[in-house]
């Protein structure tokens, strides 16, 4: 190949890209929103649970922010850009419910429950979507859908009777 000659960014067909991009964009918002949103819980918990929920919502953050990382670098990899920032997510993001100042543990992990909820209806039209576009892309979200219903679900039994 000569110097003149470019080598594609993906060896995707740009549609199949554009395609899968379109499905874990969303997926990239709500994870990014989710570690922003989790910070703002850990910061603001109290109550009786404190410690074992503060430290477990940063775990969530980082979680969280693997995730978006996962699916971003997929959309990069299919030779595409991604805008991830702040005022980007907060205008597409649905994950809303974590309060802006002090709340009780129980408030504020099923504020982060809601979050979660309202990520995974995100990941679940990504895995859906992309089983007819592209499967290793189908893949990213099946992990990241994994590993959130697994940090729901310690979340949930930090409130369960």
């Amino acid at each position: 190949m000569s110097k003149s000659q470019t080598v594609p960014t993906t060896a995707i067909d740009p549609t199949v890209a554009a395609a899968a991009a379109q499905f874990l964009s969303p997926v990239v918002h709500s994870m990014q929103a989710l570690v922003v949103n989790g910070k703002q819980a850990h910061w603001h918990v109290r109550g009786a649970n404190f410690v074992g929920v503060h430290e477990f919502l940063d775990t969530v953050v980082a979680h969280a922010m693997d995730f978006a990382d996962t699916a971003a670098e997929r959309i990069v990899a299919l030779g595409l850009p991604i805008d991830a920032r702040v005022g980007t997510v907060a205008t597409k993001s649905a994950t809303t419910q974590v309060p802006a100042g002090f709340a009780s543990s129980d408030d504020l992990v099923r504020a982060v429950i809601a979050d979660i909820d309202a990520a995974l209806v995100e990941i679940k039209a990504a895995v859906d979507g992309l089983d007819e576009v592209d499967l290793t892309s189908q893949d990213v979200a099946i992990e990241i859908q994994r590993g959130l219903e697994k940090d729901r679900w310690f979340l949930v039994s930090h409130i369960a009777a």
